[in-house]
């Protein structure tokens, strides 16, 4: 096993620490470079790398001890390409296991094919079949390094995206696995968001849009395989994330409301906001920022995490005792939506008072206000 540790300009003792275990193991390397972000520091680390597999660990994670070793072994079980794994998200003191969609099994042929129509985008706005991160793989060298040194370092947000379907979609043989050995672990820093204008954002995901969508057409130009569906599945990868990071709302020049992800009877209205997350987040700041409307109350099953971040988040039975003309529901997947609408019903709510987003009939257009 070989590990490198890619110290990408940090300010701290990070660098220090780095050389200190690289004394005292030998299969340690450190690379220590000018600050270039996480597409520039995976790129220098997969250049140093001379084993036959790669995978990635992010700064803040951890994994188990035995965990590159059951996937290593189902790789070479399974003769894959790339083995998808689960992981784990550690919040504070709790531990929630997540999974790909598509079941564990091995993926190769027509079975592979059915993979690729849906790996991006499956059934529901949106719901991946495939999860985007690179941390939760192990991929062989030769097939991640193509992916990973084209990619546009200008791509911040997305970026794990950019790297995971381009790998997925030469591979002959995949391996999805339900191992959930991988921590990804969330901080207060990261769990709180700048509430800062969308335009800085739409910058970096116009940016990931137009290498997704220059890849989509050399694969479908190469392969003959337009049948993927590959260019509308990365439409609603770049249009959800566009909804999360602007709290569903473009304004047209004007002043007008261009595009609202809810419907607008909440418009004025007593409302609830379910979910803290970043989409909740941005939702609760832009609604605030426009008086659009009185939010009366904003849950999430996390609220004591969140709360312990200074936000103002309640638990969700707390919308029984709460006066409210409207629930929205900040998620932008459908089947948690839907998980969502049934659990908010089971505890006696109408079912006109719940909102979820509404999925865009002409996404194209839409997209193209978001990123205008």
């Amino acid at each position: 096993m070989e590990i490198i540790l890619v110290d990408d300009g940090s300010r701290d003792r990070c660098s220090q620490i780095c050389d200190l275990y690289a004394k005292k193991d030998r299969r340690i390397k450190v690379i220590h470079k000018k600050n270039g972000g996480l597409v520039s520091a995976r790129k220098a680390g997969l250049m140093a790398a001379s084993g036959k597999y790669i995978g990635y660990v992010d700064g803040d994670d951890w994994i188990e001890p035995g965990y590159y070793e059951a996937m290593h072994c189902a790789m070479e079980t399974a003769d894959a390409d790339i083995v998808c794994a689960g992981q784990s998200r550690d919040l504070f003191d709790q531990s929630e296991c997540f999974y790909n969609s598509y079941p564990a099994g091995i993926y190769e042929g027509k079975r592979l094919k059915a993979l690729y129509r849906s790996m991006i985008s499956q059934d529901v706005f949106f719901h991946p079949g495939i999860t985007t991160y690179v941390w939760n793989k192990l991929f062989k060298k030769e097939l991640l390094y193509f992916s990973q040194m084209n990619v546009d370092e200008r791509i911040t947000i997305g970026e794990d995206a950019a790297v995971t379907y381009p790998a997925l979609l030469n591979c002959k043989r995949v391996c999805v696995m339900e191992n959930v050995s991988y921590h990804y672990r969330q901080r207060e820093d990261s769990m709180l968001k700048q509430s800062s204008s969308f335009e800085d954002d739409a910058r970096k995901l116009k940016y990931l849009y137009e290498y997704m969508r220059s890849w989509t057409k050399l694969a479908e130009n190469r392969r003959g395989q337009k049948d993927l569906e590959l260019s509308s599945q990365v439409m609603e990868l770049v249009l959800s994330i566009c909804i999360i990071r602007s709290g569903g709302r473009v304004q047209k020049e004007d002043g007008y409301l261009s595009y609202s992800a809810f419907d607008e009877a909440y418009l004025g209205k007593k409302i609830v906001v379910y979910s803290a997350g970043t989409f909740g987040q941005q939702l609760v700041n832009r609604l605030k920022e426009n008086g659009l409307c009185d939010i009366v109350l904003w849950v999430d099953d996390d609220y004591w995490e969140y709360r312990r971040c200074c936000l103002d988040v309640d638990p969700v039975e707390s919308v029984i005792n709460c006066e409210f003309d409207y629930i929205l529901v900040a998620t932008v997947n459908g089947n948690v939506a839907k998980n969502i609408n049934v659990r908010l019903l089971d505890m006696g709510i109408e079912g006109s008072k719940i909102l979820t987003i509404k999925e865009p009939d002409n996404k194209e257009e839409v997209l193209k206000r978001f990123l205008a």
